[in-house]
Protein backbone atom coordinates (compact mmCIF):
# COMPACT_ATOMS: atom_id res chain seq x y z
CA UNK A 1 0.00 0.00 0.00
CA UNK A 2 1.21 3.58 -1.13
CA UNK A 3 1.99 6.45 0.94
CA UNK A 4 -0.97 8.56 -1.14
CA UNK A 5 -3.18 5.72 -0.05
CA UNK A 6 -2.29 5.60 3.56
CA UNK A 7 -3.07 9.41 3.80
CA UNK A 8 -6.23 8.78 2.12
CA UNK A 9 -7.31 6.36 4.80
CA UNK A 10 -6.28 8.83 7.48
CA UNK A 11 -8.31 11.31 5.69
CA UNK A 12 -11.10 9.27 5.99
CA UNK A 13 -11.20 8.27 9.23
CA UNK A 14 -10.66 11.92 10.25
CA UNK A 15 -13.25 13.27 8.05
CA UNK A 16 -15.67 10.47 9.98
CA UNK A 17 -14.89 11.29 13.59
CA UNK A 18 -15.08 15.15 12.59
CA UNK A 19 -18.96 14.38 11.34
CA UNK A 20 -19.70 12.44 14.59
CA UNK A 21 -18.63 14.66 16.79
CA UNK A 22 -20.40 17.47 14.77
CA UNK A 23 -23.62 15.09 14.87
CA UNK A 24 -22.77 14.70 18.67
CA UNK A 25 -22.37 18.54 19.55
CA UNK A 26 -25.60 18.73 17.47
CA UNK A 27 -27.86 16.37 19.10
CA UNK A 28 -26.59 17.28 22.45
CA UNK A 29 -28.60 20.42 23.21
CA UNK A 30 -31.99 18.44 22.66
CA UNK A 31 -30.43 15.42 24.79
CA UNK A 32 -29.57 18.05 27.62
CA UNK A 33 -32.77 19.34 27.52
CA UNK A 34 -34.87 16.01 28.07
CA UNK A 35 -32.45 14.93 30.76
CA UNK A 36 -32.51 18.23 32.78
CA UNK A 37 -36.17 18.49 32.54
CA UNK A 38 -37.17 15.05 33.44
CA UNK A 39 -34.71 15.37 36.35
CA UNK A 40 -36.24 18.93 37.23
CA UNK A 41 -32.83 20.85 37.71
CA UNK A 42 -33.11 22.71 33.75
CA UNK A 43 -32.94 26.03 35.15
CA UNK A 44 -32.80 27.58 31.58
CA UNK A 45 -36.37 25.27 30.40
CA UNK A 46 -37.47 27.27 33.36
CA UNK A 47 -36.96 30.51 32.41
CA UNK A 48 -37.88 30.23 29.16
CA UNK A 49 -41.46 29.24 30.18
CA UNK A 50 -41.70 32.88 31.31
CA UNK A 51 -41.63 34.27 27.94
CA UNK A 52 -44.91 34.98 27.01
CA UNK A 53 -45.74 32.29 24.07
CA UNK A 54 -42.70 30.44 24.90
CA UNK A 55 -43.25 27.09 26.66
CA UNK A 56 -46.39 25.94 29.25
CA UNK A 57 -47.93 28.81 31.67
CA UNK A 58 -46.00 28.78 35.11
CA UNK A 59 -47.48 26.45 37.46
CA UNK A 60 -49.40 27.80 40.44
CA UNK A 61 -47.59 28.54 43.58
CA UNK A 62 -48.14 25.59 45.55
CA UNK A 63 -47.33 27.38 48.64
CA UNK A 64 -50.17 29.10 49.07
CA UNK A 65 -52.90 27.30 51.11
CA UNK A 66 -56.28 27.65 49.47
CA UNK A 67 -58.02 25.95 51.52
CA UNK A 68 -57.91 29.31 54.11
CA UNK A 69 -58.96 32.22 54.33
CA UNK A 70 -57.77 34.63 56.91
CA UNK A 71 -59.80 38.35 56.77
CA UNK A 72 -56.83 41.23 57.63
CA UNK A 73 -58.34 44.07 59.09
CA UNK A 74 -56.14 47.76 58.62
CA UNK A 75 -56.00 49.65 62.18
CA UNK A 76 -54.62 53.11 62.37
CA UNK A 77 -54.05 55.19 65.42
CA UNK A 78 -52.40 58.83 65.16
CA UNK A 79 -50.23 60.82 67.91
CA UNK A 80 -50.40 64.38 66.36
CA UNK A 81 -52.09 66.37 64.25
CA UNK A 82 -51.77 64.67 60.62
CA UNK A 83 -54.09 62.52 58.69
CA UNK A 84 -53.07 58.45 58.47
CA UNK A 85 -55.22 55.90 56.92
CA UNK A 86 -55.43 52.48 55.05
CA UNK A 87 -57.03 52.52 51.50
CA UNK A 88 -58.80 49.71 52.01
CA UNK A 89 -60.21 48.60 55.56
CA UNK A 90 -59.62 44.53 54.96
CA UNK A 91 -58.65 42.24 52.89
CA UNK A 92 -59.30 38.55 52.30
CA UNK A 93 -56.10 36.43 51.73
CA UNK A 94 -54.70 32.79 51.31
CA UNK A 95 -52.06 32.03 53.77
CA UNK A 96 -48.91 32.18 51.61
CA UNK A 97 -50.24 34.54 49.21
CA UNK A 98 -48.46 37.88 48.50
CA UNK A 99 -50.60 41.07 49.04
CA UNK A 100 -50.32 44.56 49.06
CA UNK A 101 -51.97 47.33 51.09
CA UNK A 102 -51.46 51.40 50.57
CA UNK A 103 -51.83 53.80 53.32
CA UNK A 104 -52.08 57.57 52.96
CA UNK A 105 -50.40 60.11 55.38
CA UNK A 106 -50.34 63.42 55.27
CA UNK A 107 -48.56 66.31 57.36
CA UNK A 108 -51.61 68.96 58.08
CA UNK A 109 -49.31 71.02 60.33
CA UNK A 110 -47.57 74.29 58.99
CA UNK A 111 -44.53 73.19 60.38
CA UNK A 112 -41.52 70.06 59.05
CA UNK A 113 -42.01 66.93 61.02
CA UNK A 114 -40.23 63.52 61.52
CA UNK A 115 -42.18 60.26 62.32
CA UNK A 116 -42.21 56.79 62.43
CA UNK A 117 -44.81 53.90 62.53
CA UNK A 118 -45.15 51.09 64.94
CA UNK A 119 -47.27 47.78 64.10
CA UNK A 120 -48.96 45.63 65.95
CA UNK A 121 -51.15 42.79 65.62
CA UNK A 122 -54.59 40.94 67.09
CA UNK A 123 -54.26 38.30 68.07
CA UNK A 124 -50.87 38.56 69.23
CA UNK A 125 -49.51 35.17 68.27
CA UNK A 126 -50.16 36.21 64.59
CA UNK A 127 -47.21 38.81 64.77
CA UNK A 128 -44.57 36.19 64.20
CA UNK A 129 -46.69 34.59 61.11
CA UNK A 130 -47.32 37.85 59.46
CA UNK A 131 -44.00 38.73 57.35
CA UNK A 132 -43.77 41.91 56.11
CA UNK A 133 -41.44 42.35 53.10
CA UNK A 134 -42.13 46.11 52.21
CA UNK A 135 -42.94 48.68 54.81
CA UNK A 136 -43.07 52.28 55.57
CA UNK A 137 -42.36 51.13 59.52
CA UNK A 138 -38.63 49.83 58.65
CA UNK A 139 -37.82 53.66 58.74
CA UNK A 140 -38.54 57.31 60.12
CA UNK A 141 -39.73 60.29 57.53
CA UNK A 142 -39.50 63.54 57.30
CA UNK A 143 -42.64 65.35 55.71
CA UNK A 144 -42.84 69.24 55.09
CA UNK A 145 -45.98 70.88 55.80
CA UNK A 146 -49.19 69.86 53.99
CA UNK A 147 -46.91 67.05 52.35
CA UNK A 148 -48.81 63.81 51.47
CA UNK A 149 -47.08 60.48 51.23
CA UNK A 150 -48.49 57.09 49.65
CA UNK A 151 -46.73 54.20 50.98
CA UNK A 152 -47.32 50.28 50.40
CA UNK A 153 -47.35 47.18 52.80
CA UNK A 154 -46.39 43.98 51.08
CA UNK A 155 -47.27 40.82 53.32
CA UNK A 156 -47.33 37.31 53.58
CA UNK A 157 -48.87 35.21 55.84
CA UNK A 158 -47.33 31.86 57.00
CA UNK A 159 -49.19 28.97 56.16
CA UNK A 160 -48.58 27.80 59.75
CA UNK A 161 -50.46 30.36 61.24
CA UNK A 162 -52.68 28.43 63.73
CA UNK A 163 -56.20 27.07 62.22
CA UNK A 164 -58.32 28.86 64.77
CA UNK A 165 -57.21 32.00 63.62
CA UNK A 166 -59.68 33.30 60.73
CA UNK A 167 -58.93 37.18 61.33
CA UNK A 168 -55.61 39.31 61.85
CA UNK A 169 -55.86 43.19 63.06
CA UNK A 170 -52.74 44.70 61.53
CA UNK A 171 -52.46 48.17 63.47
CA UNK A 172 -50.19 50.46 62.81
CA UNK A 173 -49.20 53.79 65.50
CA UNK A 174 -47.80 56.70 63.42
CA UNK A 175 -45.70 59.14 66.64
CA UNK A 176 -43.48 61.87 65.77
CA UNK A 177 -40.13 61.92 66.76
CA UNK A 178 -37.51 64.81 67.32
CA UNK A 179 -34.24 63.42 66.10
CA UNK A 180 -34.99 63.72 62.30
CA UNK A 181 -36.60 67.69 62.46
CA UNK A 182 -34.40 70.30 63.25
CA UNK A 183 -34.52 72.79 66.20
CA UNK A 184 -36.33 75.44 66.20
CA UNK A 185 -33.77 78.58 65.34
CA UNK A 186 -32.69 80.62 68.43
CA UNK A 187 -34.15 83.82 69.24
CA UNK A 188 -32.54 87.15 67.35
CA UNK A 189 -33.16 89.26 70.30
CA UNK A 190 -30.31 89.36 72.66
CA UNK A 191 -31.14 90.41 75.94
CA UNK A 192 -29.16 93.36 77.27
CA UNK A 193 -27.25 93.24 80.76
CA UNK A 194 -28.37 96.16 83.13
CA UNK A 195 -26.10 98.45 84.66
CA UNK A 196 -25.56 98.28 88.33
CA UNK A 197 -27.21 100.98 90.13
CA UNK A 198 -25.68 102.99 92.38
CA UNK A 199 -25.74 102.51 96.44
CA UNK A 200 -28.73 103.79 97.61
CA UNK A 201 -30.74 104.25 94.28
CA UNK A 202 -34.18 104.17 93.92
Amino acid sequence: MGLRQENLKIVGKLAVIALGMFAFGYALVPIYRHICEALGINVLAVAETRVPGVGASLPANTQVDRSRTITVEFDTNVRGPWHFKPAVRSLEVHPGELATVVYEFQNIQNRTMAAQAIPSYAPKQSGSHFNKLECFCFSQYTLAPGEKKEWPVAFVIDPRLPKDVTTITLSYTFFEVGGGVPPAPASSVVPQARAPQAPGAV
